[in-house]
């Protein structure tokens, strides 16, 4: 029986039945349908609201909304079904499928309608099902963990949890029990997903590399490894904290430089012949990017807001897009060569980034342009993703006599 320990290919995950019951049978598959589609559903939806200076009535802010959704929505459906995939081949023993995957994703999926049915629902109600998404997934994936003696894994599960604190903290102040701590939530919550890639990265990026390009040998340095997650922790504490510019500003330029630095070890020329392998490159140069701008924000050479984009559309909008596509090809059993639409849509998400990033720091007078343009990019990459992967991920594997 074939494993990878990165995910890259595992025969233990084929399915023996066709549509739902194939969609069903490991966690990547309806996660990343739905991290796919709602990608497009909520930047869409919010992308036509802000350009047409409407408010999107809900439970939540409107840009409450949209940091929780693109954080709590799209990012957690693909941590989910990135994990659920990763701790089966880890471990060796299953995680949530069939029925009980289909209720996690029900869970899921009731945490992004209610706040915007027509017809009021419980304010409570809302907060309490979309707090419990992430528990449960943590604790669903403990149970494998544990009983195979999986601990360097463990440090998924605390990661997780404090996620669902920061969640907490986002609807604490949507129900008015307190006042000021949703923002706080949500960049808690962007940091911890910097801390999920920046971990995952240093073990599948040079791994992927040097699977790929037979005579490379990415440099893993355990002190720079070590020096690149401590310094972006510490930031994080800091940064919700409430430290001050200039501290916030020197942790963030020294983060910057490790893992700048991590990079360039892992980096080959060749990896631009392999879109499989430049593109999750690229979707950590721009958490180092974040992390740089953060530093000049510190500084007061570029707006306080500047880096949320960078390490939201950039680092987390490339790299996922990158991993769901990897995953997906390896775990269905097919070549990991992307189809001209998935490359097409690894260059269209990096420059939907730009659009979002660095042209409003250039021309800040037309940023409303620069805004709209990347959200419309945004939804076409991702809209090629779905054309790309939807029917892989409803099929069965494609090694499988069934098929």
């Amino acid at each position: 029986m074939n494993r990878s320990v990165h995910g890259v290919s595992s025969p233990v995950s084929a399915s023996a039945g066709r549509g739902p019951a194939a969609l069903l049978s490991l966690g990547f598959r309806p996660f990343f349908l739905a991290a796919g589609a709602f990608a497009v559903v909520a930047m869409g939806g919010w992308t036509a609201a802000y350009a047409l200076g409407l408010t999107l009535q809900n439970y939540y802010s409107p840009v409450v909304w949209h940091g929780h959704e693109m954080l709590f929505g799209y990012t957690a459906a693909v941590i989910a079904g990135f994990l659920l995939t990763a701790v089966r081949n880890w471990t060796s023993l299953p995680t949530a499928n069939g029925k009980t995957l289909g209720l996690l994703v029900v869970l899921w999926l009731l945490g992004r309608v209610l706040p915007l049915l027509p017809w009021p629902v419980p304010p409570v109600m809302v907060a309490i099902l979309d707090v419990a998404f992430l528990p449960i997934l943590a604790a669903s994936l403990l149970v494998p963990l544990v009983r195979s003696g999986q601990r360097r894994n463990l440090v998924f599960v605390p990661v997780l949890l404090m996620m669902t604190l920061a969640n907490m903290a986002v609807h604490a102040e949507q129900l008015g029990f307190v006042d000021g701590t949703a923002l706080p939530g949500l960049t808690a919550t962007i940091y911890l997903a910097m801390l999920l890639m920046a971990l995952i990265g240093g073990r599948v990026i040079p791994f992927f590399t040097a699977r790929a390009l037979p005579g490379t040998q990415p440099r893993q340095q355990p002190w720079l490894d070590g020096l690149a997650l401590a310094s972006l922790a510490l930031l994080a504490v800091c940064s919700v904290g409430g430290a001050s510019r200039g501290l916030v500003g020197l942790i963030a330029a020294c983060s910057a430089a490790a893992h700048l630095a991590r990079l360039l070890g892992w980096y080959s020329h060749r990896i631009w012949s392999q879109p499989l392998l430049w593109v999750l490159h690229v979707g950590y140069a721009w958490l180092a990017t974040g992390l740089g701008l953060t530093a000049l924000a510190g500084a007061g050479l570029v707006p306080a807001n500047a880096p949320t984009h960078a390490f939201t559309a950039g680092a987390i909008g490339v790299m996922t897009l990158g991993m769901m596509a990897r995953v997906s090809l390896g775990h269905t059993g097919r070549p990991l060569v992307p189809a001209p639409l998935t490359s097409a849509a690894f260059a269209v998400i990096n420059l939907a980034a730009v659009f979002r990033v660095l042209l409003p720091l250039v021309v800040p007078a037309s940023q409303l342009v620069w805004i709209i343009t990347g959200g419309v990019l945004w939804c076409l990459a991702y809209l090629g993703f779905m054309a790309s992967f939807a029917p892989i991920l409803y099929r069965p594997r494609a090694d499988t006599a069934d098929l």
